[in-house]
């Protein structure tokens, strides 16, 4: 098996505050990194550390982090099918954290939103039915649902992270196989909370669906059907930047090497590899390790 992941890729750049900024106010910060980052570069590169066969596709521009995020793809395993064009900027996230880990992040989206479906679509002439096409909420509207649309008739299946959120999400859940999302997305795109949001997305057409309630742990059905509660682990939160993502790519990727359907045991794995990232600074530097990450697979 597989995996498409179709998305963004950026500049991350971390700076620590003692706390979030309010309107009008000027705060001091540190900055911390500088990494590479992006909901779709993110997801990619732990996928691809695993050993499952991993292509990223997405648009950069052609700029000084252009040069950087493609440097930085080359130390990985992946396959990397990067769109560039001198009239965009390649796009960068500005990624504020406080002391307790928490943090809030304003990015840019001129090039994910550049990427054209045909550009989208090309590599997945290599796609056999069951693979995986892995989705965020980055891209275009036309382009979300023209590859959806496109996976579905190719028989691949399909896995989507609402992030960050856009209104039309509501109208693309029978054409997704596999949903993440966290609380906040949840309640925001169903208009409910825990199972009852589970089910609003089994009727509409979703088959697996993953709910992560932070601290709390993470929730797995198969349609309106709990098939486990995972607690979360408790670990010294330094950073949650790109925590969910770790969490995604590792659930995918763990039921994809074993031919299985996600389990208990992929979210549990998907938990452990979190915890790494959550104790380290950074985007991509914080990610587990192609060694933690055989260890953790190797584990129950």
């Amino acid at each position: 098996m597989r995996a498409y992941v179709i998305g963004n890729v950026a500049i991350d750049e971390t700076i620590s505050v003692l706390s979030m900024p309010e309107a009008g106010a000027s705060i001091l910060g540190r900055e911390e990194t500088r990494d590479l980052g992006g909901k779709g570069a993110n997801q990619a590169v732990v996928m691809s550390r695993t050993g499952l066969s991993t292509t990223l596709v997405a648009a950069v521009g052609e700029d000084f982090r252009a040069q950087t995020i493609r440097d930085q793809l080359a130390g990985e395993t992946l396959h990397a099918r990067l769109s560039g064009s001198p009239a965009r900027s390649s796009d960068f996230s500005i990624i504020f954290t406080t002391p307790d880990g928490e943090n809030a992040i304003v990015t840019t989206t001129a090039s994910a939103e550049a990427l054209s479906l045909s550009e989208a679509l090309a590599p997945l002439d290599d796609a056999a039915a069951g693979d995986l096409v892995v989705l965020q909420g980055n891209l275009s509207q036309d382009v979300t649902r023209g590859i959806l649309t496109e996976a579905r008739r190719r028989g691949l299946t399909t896995a989507f992270n609402p992030s960050p959120l856009r209104p039309y999400f509501t109208d693309l859940w029978p054409l997704i196989d596999i949903a993440f999302l966290n609380k906040g997305e949840a309640e925001s795109l169903t208009g409910s909370s825990g199972e009852n949001a589970i089910r609003h997305l089994a009727e509409a057409g979703v088959a697996q669906t993953v709910l992560t309630l932070g601290g709390e742990g993470a929730i797995l059905a198969h349609a309106n059907q709990i098939v486990a509660t995972v607690p979360a682990l408790t670990t010294d939160v330094v950073d949650t930047t790109g925590a969910g993502d770790t969490f995604m790519a590792i659930a995918l990727a763990s039921a994809a090497l074993r031919n299985a359907a996600l389990d208990i045991r992929a979210i549990g794995h998907a938990t452990a590899a979190a915890a790494i990232t959550v104790s380290r600074r950074g985007t991509r530097s914080a990610f587990p390790s192609r060694q933690e990450l055989a260890d953790i697979l190797a584990g129950g």
